[in-house]
C-alpha cells in the first residue's frame, strides 16, 4: 500500500454505471477503512463502490465484465476465512440493502443482504418466529453473508440452515442478468437469457448423478455441516435449473452471483427453554458424553475447553458453575432443551439429567429455566472468540478455524488437535463450538510474519487437514472456504468433484470477475498470503479483533467511519509509519480528523456491542486531548470557572436568536464556522428552541418530608428551553416529587455545576478538572459524603456524573430522574388515567448503557396505553453540541428511525435527554418531550 496507488480510479465504464461520484470511494482513508474484516487476511481495495440497488449492481457487473475488472462484495464483514476481502474493487452491499418485509404473519420473511440476523429476528419476534440460521455473530452478520456462507450456528444444524429454509432468491449474474427464482416462469426466463448456463448446469447434473462415487461422496460429506467448496448436493436435491442454481449460490461466497434479496421460511420460536452448564473433569470426558446427549434431542450442545473456562472466569458476570477452582484439564458443555409445551420440556430435561448424572462431572449440575442464568451462560459462549482473541499479545493476529467430524470421532479429533497445538507451539489455543454437530472452532494466535512463522502454520495446517479428512470430516463447517481452505478443496472432494466445481465457476462467471482466489483458485499458498499483521496502537483499542459487532449501533456508520474502521485506520497509520510511508500516514491523519474524530459521537454505544468491551469513544477522546487547541482549551477552562454566567449567556442568546429571522442568525454562524472552523462554532437552525429557565431558583429543599436524594438538574435544561407546549423536565420533576411527598435537595451554586461531559468529550482536561472539583465539593456536602443518592434529569448528564465520581474514586450512587421517579415517586402518585393512547419512545445511548430500559417502559406505560420503541432505534448522534457542530451526523444517525417513526401514528413522542429530544424533533418533525413531562401532565388532577 503506497501513495502511488491512492488515486487510481475505477474504470470509466463502472464509474458511468454508478453515476454518483460520491459513492465511489478512492481516498486512502476509505480504502484502508474497508481493507480489514473479521478474518486474518488484509487486502486493500483499489476502490470501494457503495451500490444502491440490484439494477445498479447489474450495471456494475456488466461494466466489470467488459473491462475485465474484478469485484468482491462486502456486507457485514464478519466473515472469518478471507472471502470478503480484495485488492481489486470492493462493493459495499450493506448501506443500500437493509429492507425487511415480514410475510404471512411471520411464517416467511423477505430480506435484503444488508440487514443483520438480529434485526430480522427482532422484526419477527412479535409474530413468534425466527430465522433458522442462528450464528453467534447475529448482532453484526448480515443476511448477505449468511446466504453466501450458508451460515448455521448453535441450534440449526443442517436442518434449519439457509440451504433448507430458503424459499427464493433475487440474484444478479456477472452478465448483469437479474433472476427472481420466485417468478412462476423463472426457469423459462433463465433459459432465455442464459442458455449456455442452463445447458451447462443440466450437463453437470447428469454427470454427478451418473457417477456413483460422486453421489456417495456428496451424501457422506453433506450429511454433516459443510461449507467447503460449492454446494454440489444441489445437483442431487433439486431438478429444475433455477432451483439447482439458487442452491448452488448458497455458500458460494460471492464467487458466482450477487444475492440481492432472500425470502426465508421462518422457524417457530420455542418459548419453553431450560439450560445447564455442565463442567466435566476433562475435555475427553465432555466429548465422550456427546453421543448420548445428542440422542436426548438437545437443541444445543456447546463445547468449551479449559482455556475457554479460564477466560470465562475473568468475566464480571461469569456463571457460578465455572468459578471457585483453578482450571487445569476441565471442559464444559452448555446443554439446552427447547420445546413448545412445559410437559415436553420436562421430559427432555429429565433425559438430559440422566446422561449428565452418569458422566464424569466436576460437580453435579441441574437444568434451570431461569432467563438470567441462561443469558449469562450464553454470553460466556458467544463472547469466547472475540474475548480470547482480544486477550492475545499486542501485535499478534488471531486465526480462527472451524471443522466438523462425525460426533463419535469428536473426542479423538480434539485430543489430536491438542497434540498439534503443542507440536507447533500454539500453546494458547482454545477449542469451542457446536459439539452437537461435531463442529468445533479452534483459534491460533501468532505474529504470522517471516519464514519460520509461516512454515509453522503450513505444517500445522497440513497435519490438521489430514487429521480431519482421516476422521471423515469436512475442513469447513460454517465459516466458509474463503482463501483459508481454497487450496484444499480438491483434497477433500477428489479430482472429479473438484472439476465439477471449477466448471460451475466457469459457467456462472466465464470472465472470472467475481471474488477471484476464493473457493476456486490455483494458488497452493493462498492460505498464507497477505495475513494481517496488526501494528500496536493506542491501548484503548489495541485488543480489537475487527469483528464488526460494533458497526450496527454506531451513529456515524453511514456518514464516515464505524468504530471498527476508526481502529483499522489507526492501524493503517501505524503500519504506514512503520514501513516508512510517511506521506500516506500524513494523508490518513489529515482525513481522520473529520472522519474519525470530528464525527464520532463518543456515545459509547460501541461498547454495548463489543465482546471485548472496547469503547472507541475513549480512543477518540484521547485523540481530542492530544490535539486540543490551546486557545480553545484555555477558553473552555475559563468557561468551567464561570459556568453559571456562560449557561445563562447561552440561554439568552438562544432566546434572542429565536426572536429574530432565522436566516440572519444562520448567516452569522455560517461566517463564524468558515472563520473559526466547523468543529468550533455551532450551526444555528430554526428548529433550535429558545433559552431555558435559570436553575438557581431551585436551590434548597424541594418537597416535604425527609430528604432522600440530591437533585442536580441538568444545565442543558437551563440552556435549551422546553419543547413547544411543555414545561421542561426540571419543572416537571419538581412538581412530581412535591405531589408524591418526596423530598430532594438542590446544592448551593447549582447554576455553576455541570456533569463535565462537554470537557470530557472535547478532550479539554483542564476545564474538566475545574468542574469536577467544584461538583465534588458541592455534592459531598449536600449528600452527606455519599449517603444520599445523586439524581439528575438528563440521561447523558446522569452518566457524566457517574463517571466523574468514579474517576475521583468516590463510591457515590447516581440515579437518573426517570429511574428515581419509577422507584420512589410513581408508587406514591396514586391512581391516574393514561395521558395518551399511544406513545413513541426514544431511548438514548446513555439510558441504554445505564440500564434504564425497564424504568423508561414503566413510566411510559403509566402515561400511555401503548408504548412503542422503534425497531430502527439508535443513538441520535446529537451528542451534546455535536448535532449543532456537525448536523450531518445527526441527520445520518436518525435517518432509519425517523423513516420508521413517520410510518407509525402516535399521540406523543418522548425521550429522556433534552439534546436528544431536539435531535429527534429535527429528524422527524414530531415534538419530542422528556418522558417526565408527560407523567407530570397525566397526574395534574
Amino acid at each position: 500500500m503506497t501513495t502511488d496507488t491512492i488515486d487510481r480510479s475505477v474504470p470509466s465504464a463502472i464509474a458511468e454505471a454508478m453515476g454518483e461520484a460520491s459513492r465511489i470511494k478512492t481516498r486512502a482513508i476509505d480504502r484502508v477503512a474497508y481493507a480489514s474484516d473479521a478474518s486474518h487476511y488484509l487486502y486493500t481495495p483499489k476502490a470501494v463502490l457503495v451500490a444502491e440497488d440490484a439494477a445498479e449492481v447489474a450495471a456494475i457487473l456488466r461494466a466489470a465484465t467488459t473491462s475485465g475488472s474484478r469485484v468482491t462484495f462486502r456486507s457485514g464483514g464478519t466473515s472469518l476465512s478471507g472471502q470478503a476481502s480484495t485488492d481489486e474493487l470492493l462493493v459495499d452491499t450493506r448501506k443500500g440493502f437493509r429492507r425487511i418485509d415480514v410475510l404471512d404473519g411471520g411464517a416467511r420473511v423477505r430480506v435484503q443482504p444488508g440487514a443483520t440476523v438480529r434485526q430480522v429476528n427482532l422484526r419477527l419476534l412479535r409474530y413468534g418466529y425466527r430465522l433458522g440460521p442462528d450464528p453467534a455473530s447475529e448482532a453484526a452478520c448480515t443476511i448477505g453473508g449468511v446466504v453466501a456462507n450458508n451460515s448455521s450456528g448453535m441450534a440449526c444444524g443442517i436442518t434449519e440452515n439457509t440451504y433448507r429454509t430458503l424459499e427464493s432468491l433475487v440474484f444478479v449474474l456477472p452478465s448483469g442478468t437479474i433472476v427472481d427464482t420466485a417468478a412462476p416462469d423463472a426457469d423459462a426466463r433463465l433459459h432465455a437469457s442464459e442458455p449456455a448456463l442452463v445447458g451447462g448446469l443440466l450437463r453437470l447434473q447428469r454427470r454427478v448423478r451418473e457417477d456413483p462415487a460422486s453421489v456417495a461422496m456428496i451424501e457422506r460429506q453433506f450429511a454433516m455441516k459443510n461449507t467447503m467448496g460449492y454446494g454440489v448436493n444441489a445437483f442431487l436435491d433439486f431438478d429444475s435449473p433455477v432451483e439447482v442454481l439458487m442452491h448452488l449460490l448458497i455458500g458460494s461466497e460471492g464467487t458466482l452471483a450477487f444475492i440481492a434479496e432472500a425470502t426465508y421460511r421462518t422457524v417457530p420460536l420455542k418459548p419453553k427453554v431450560t439450560t445447564a452448564l455442565a463442567v466435566f473433569r476433562t475435555l475427553d470426558d465432555a466429548t465422550r458424553a456427546l453421543p448420548d446427549l445428542v440422542a436426548t434431542e438437545a437443541a444445543t450442545l456447546e463445547l468449551m475447553d479449559a482455556t475457554s473456562i479460564r477466560v470465562g472466569q475473568s468475566f464480571a458476570d461469569a456463571p457460578a458453575q465455572i468459578l471457585g477452582f483453578d482450571v487445569t484439564t476441565e471442559a464444559a458443555l452448555l446443554v439446552e432443551y427447547q420445546a413448545l409445551e412445559d410437559e415436553r420440556l420436562v421430559d427432555l430435561a429429565e433425559r438430559g439429567a440422566v446422561v449428565l448424572g452418569d458422566s464424569a462431572l466436576r460437580a453435579p449440575t441441574v437444568f434451570s429455566p431461569d432467563a438470567k442464568a441462561r443469558a449469562t451462560a450464553w454470553k460466556l459462549r458467544k463472547g469466547l472468540y472475540a474475548t480470547v482473541a482480544g486477550a492475545r499479545p499486542s501485535g499478534t493476529t488471531a486465526l480462527l478455524e472451524d471443522i466438523v467430524v462425525p460426533v463419535p470421532a469428536l473426542a479423538s479429533t480434539c485430543e489430536a488437535l491438542q497434540v498439534l497445538f503443542e507440536r507447533y507451539a500454539y500453546r494458547d489455543s482454545v477449542i469451542f463450538g457446536h459439539a452437537k454437530d461435531g463442529n468445533i472452532h479452534f483459534m491460533l494466535t501468532d505474529r504470522f510474519e517471516g519464514d519460520a512463522a509461516l512454515e509453522r502454520l503450513v505444517g500445522f495446517t497440513d497435519e490438521m487437514v489430514a487429521l480431519v479428512l482421516d476422521h471423515g470430516g469436512n475442513l469447513k463447517a460454517e465459516h466458509g472456504t474463503g482463501r483459508a481452505m481454497a487450496p484444499f478443496v480438491e483434497r477433500q472432494y477428489g479430482a472429479e468433484l473438484y472439476d465439477v466445481m471449477r466448471e460451475i465457476k466457469r459457467l456462472c462467471d466465464p470472465a472470472g470477475i467475481l471474488n477471484p482466489g476464493v473457493i476456486i483458485g490455483d494458488d497452493p499458498d493462498a492460505h498464507i498470503r497477505n495475513i494481517k499483521l496488526a501494528e500496536p496502537i493506542e491501548a484503548e483499542a489495541d485488543r480489537c479483533v475487527e469483528c464488526g459487532y460494533c458497526e450496527p449501533v454506531c451513529p456515524s456508520k453511514d456518514l464516515t467511519l464505524t468504530p471498527r474502521q476508526r481502529i483499522v485506520v489507526r492501524r493503517g497509520i501505524a503500519t504506514a509509519e512503520a514501513s516508512g510511508d510517511h506521506a500516506l500516514a500524513a494523508e490518513l491523519e489529515r482525513d481522520y480528523d473529520y472522519a474519525g474524530v470530528d464525527t464520532c459521537a463518543v456515545d459509547g454505544m460501541c461498547v454495548t456491542a463489543c465482546p471485548v468491551l472496547i469503547n472507541t469513544g475513549s480512543l477518540v477522546k484521547r485523540l481530542r486531548r492530544e490535539d486540543q487547541n490551546p486557545v480553545l482549551a484555555t477558553g473552555w477552562k475559563a468557561a468551567a470557572r464561570a459556568w453559571g454566567p456562560v449557561t445563562r449567556a447561552g440561554s439568552l442568546a438562544l432566546t434572542a436568536a429565536d426572536a429574530v429571522p432565522a436566516g440572519l442568525v444562520r448567516t452569522a454562524t455560517t461566517v463564524g464556522r468558515a472563520v473559526f472552523g466547523a468543529d468550533t462554532v455551532p450551526e444555528y437552525t430554526a428548529d433550535l428552541p429558545g433559552g431555558g429557565a435559570p436553575r438557581r431558583k431551585l436551590t434548597g429543599t424541594i418537597g416535604p418530608g425527609e430528604t432522600v436524594a440530591v437533585y442536580l438538574p441538568a444545565c442543558t435544561g437551563s440552556m435549551f428551553g422546553a419543547a413547544a407546549g411543555g414545561i421542561g423536565v426540571t419543572e416537571a420533576f419538581r412538581r412530581l416529587v412535591e405531589r408524591a411527598g418526596v423530598s430532594v435537595i438542590v446544592p448551593d451554586g447549582i447554576e455553576s455545576l455541570c456533569c463535565s461531559t462537554p470537557w470530557t468529550s472535547k478532550g479539554y482536561t483542564g476545564g474538566r478538572e475545574v468542574m469536577a472539583a467544584r461538583v465534588i465539593t458541592a455534592v459531598r456536602d449536600a449528600s452527606r459524603d455519599g449517603e444520599l443518592v445523586i439524581v439528575s434529569d438528563g440521561a447523558s448528564c446522569t452518566e457524566g456524573f457517574a463517571h466523574l465520581f468514579d474517576d475521583a474514586g468516590l463510591a457515590y450512587r447516581t440515579e437518573d430522574a426517570v429511574a428515581f421517579v419509577a422507584r420512589a415517586v410513581l408508587p406514591a402518585l396514586g391512581d391516574f388515567s393514561p395521558l395518551v393512547d399511544s406513545l413513541l419512545l426514544h431511548p438514548t445511548c446513555s439510558s441504554t448503557q445505564m440500564g434504564l430500559g425497564p424504568a423508561l417502559l414503566a413510566v411510559g406505560e403509566a402515561v400511555s396505553r401503548h408504548v412503542t420503541v422503534p425497531e430502527a432505534w439508535g443513538c441520535c448522534g446529537f451528542a451534546g453540541d455535536r448535532g449543532m457542530l456537525h448536523p450531518e451526523l445527526t441527520a445520518s444517525a436518525t435517518a432509519a428511525e425517523a423513516a420508521e417513526v413517520k410510518t407509525i401514528g402516535a399521540d406523543a413522542h418522548a425521550s429522556c435527554n433534552r439534546t436528544c429530544e431536539i435531535g429527534m424533533t429535527r429528524a422527524t418533525g414530531e415534538e419530542y418531550r422528556h418522558l417526565l413531562e408527560l407523567l407530570e401532565e397525566a397526574t395534574r388532577g
